[in-house]
């Protein structure tokens, strides 16, 4: 055991630990594929329009591109559910019986779901095992719990979402009726006994595509959040903060903003709390400074004093008290401060990616014949199929714009429904 010793010093067995952990997430990842394919081609494949063989590859492969270039916004989201700063307080030992309470639940739900044919929200099991252990953590510890705001967040998207999809599939699904002549596309492949016309094969392939690659954008990511916890919860010298970025780098960002509160739009400041702010960003910018980040209690302390910076000028900024040219610095290097605690190295992101795209290849035959059979009492017709995978597609794209994690299974079983 003592070959795994090299990681970043960590304990042969802390060691052994972490690396069955990463290859869990991979796991959870590789279902999450498998069991969410049926949302991209079952419509495909019960209209016929593409082979089921070629249907899942080609799915397969937009969603890998969509979790490769998906950015991490939904990724940060689920990091924030957790406590992660307490993390780094206790013994490696309880951030390991954490992380495997966490994994252990998600993937025995998924696969027992997946087992039954059960079409099922990866993106809900997921969340509620986050929510769980961090509840267990407050339990254990009398502390900091869930970011019960974020969790109130993405549970609302989760709610939500399921009745856009069916509303905008209903209203889809009206228009085409009393605008489009020609009923073939009302009809399912069992009534007509043929393939489709090219032009609703295209329409169809069209939606499958954007389905896949939105569905690896918002699951994708959420696979790489579940990762960076696991990471931070080992190591958080590595992962809690960028080690792309040097101390220099941050604590000169926090003394532009020092600059910029104390001359606003050139003129020194006289105004109390533009005073104050500025304090603080000294105060901070020479604890950078002084703080050794090799150590578990200077990245700690570093990372605490980035977010409650953050989240003080980002208030002022809002409510009014920073304005013009000084409200613009601070935004512009807010930004750059929030890279060094909101980031993924490459590798977890094309790790994720790889894994998820290979697990919609496998396993999906159970979800499909649900989906494309079981909700309805017939097979779905072309109109349908089109309908649901356009809405779900723009519900799930717009979601993972807005930093926000759906779940895809939810939002196109009820456009089909």
């Amino acid at each position: 055991l003592m070959v795994f010793g090299f990681i970043a010093g960590l304990s042969s067995e802390a060691s052994v630990m972490l690396l069955v952990c990463m290859f869990a997430v991979c796991f959870f990842e590789a279902i999450n594929g498998f069991h969410d394919t049926a949302n991209a081609v079952a419509t495909v494949i019960y209209t016929k329009t593409l082979p089921p063989v070629f249907a899942v590859v080609w799915s397969g492969t937009w969603n890998f591109l969509g979790a490769l270039l998906g950015g991490i916004a939904v990724a940060m989201g689920i990091v924030k559910l957790m406590p992660i700063n307490d993390l780094m307080t206790v013994s490696i030992g309880e951030n390991i019986a954490l992380v495997m309470s966490i994994l252990v639940s998600a993937i025995l739900w998924n696969l027992g779901t997946w087992y039954l044919g059960i079409p099922n929200s990866s993106s809900h099991t997921l969340i509620g095992s986050l929510l769980g252990s961090g509840f267990a953590f407050w339990t254990v510890h009398n502390g900091s719990g869930p970011n019960w705001g974020k969790a109130a967040d993405i549970g609302m998207s989760l709610l939500i979402s399921p009745l856009f999809g069916f509303s905008l599939a209903i209203i889809l699904m009206y228009l085409l009726k009393i605008s489009v002549k020609k009923k073939t596309i009302f009809k399912s492949p069992d009534e007509t006994k043929k393939t489709p016309p090219v032009w609703i094969r295209a329409i169809l392939i069209t939606t499958c595509t954007l389905v896949s690659y939105f569905h690896g954008n918002n699951d994708g990511q959420k696979g790489v959040g579940l990762a960076l916890v696991v990471l931070m919860a080992f190591l958080p010298m590595q992962f809690a903060l960028d080690p792309q970025l040097s101390s220099s780098d941050l604590a000169g960002s926090v003394r532009k903003i020092e600059s910029a509160l104390l001359v606003p739009t050139g003129v020194p400041a006289t105004d109390a709390q533009h005073i104050s702010l500025a304090t603080t960003a000294s105060s901070v910018a020479a604890q950078i400074d002084t703080t050794d980040r090799q150590e578990r209690k200077g990245v700690y302390s570093v990372r605490l004093a980035l977010q409650s910076l953050h989240k003080s000028l980002e208030t002022s900024v809002k409510g009014g008290v920073i304005t013009g040219e000084t409200a613009k610095v601070v935004k512009s290097e807010l930004k750059n401060l929030t890279k060094a605690y909101e980031f993924s190295p490459t590798w977890v992101v094309a790790m994720i990616a790889l894994c998820l795209g290979i697990g919609t290849m496998i396993g999906w035959k159970r979800i499909v014949v649900t989906i494309g059979e079981k909700i309805g009492k017939s097979h779905l017709t072309y109109a349908q199929g089109a309908s649901a995978e356009l809405c779900a597609a723009a519900v799930i794209g717009v979601s993972s714009a807005s930093g926000l994690p759906v779940s895809t299974t939810h939002v196109l079983s009820s456009g089909i429904a």
